[in-house]
């Protein structure tokens, strides 16, 4: 599980669990809940449950993954 670079508003997450019956993008949720330090449920799907692109909405972000913080030493 992973966080790339991101690119403008969008960022690529690569994760372990396989795309099978919304398994990856639950996956990816928990994974990212724990990079911004919000509970799984503060992580809404607008849209793209069961596509490669997804639009999220993470609410009140506790903190920032590490990535972000590589983009502005740039």
């Amino acid at each position: 599980d992973a966080i790339g670079k991101p690119k403008g508003h969008q960022l690529k997450v690569s994760v372990t669990a396989a795309p099978r019956a919304g398994r990856a993008t639950d996956h990816m949720l928990r994974y990212l809940a724990n990079e911004f330090g919000v509970a799984v449920g503060d992580i809404e799907v607008v849209f793209g449950r069961m596509n490669v692109n997804k639009q999220l909405r993470i609410q009140s972000p506790k903190r920032l993954p590490a990535v972000f913080a590589q983009q502005e030493l740039l």
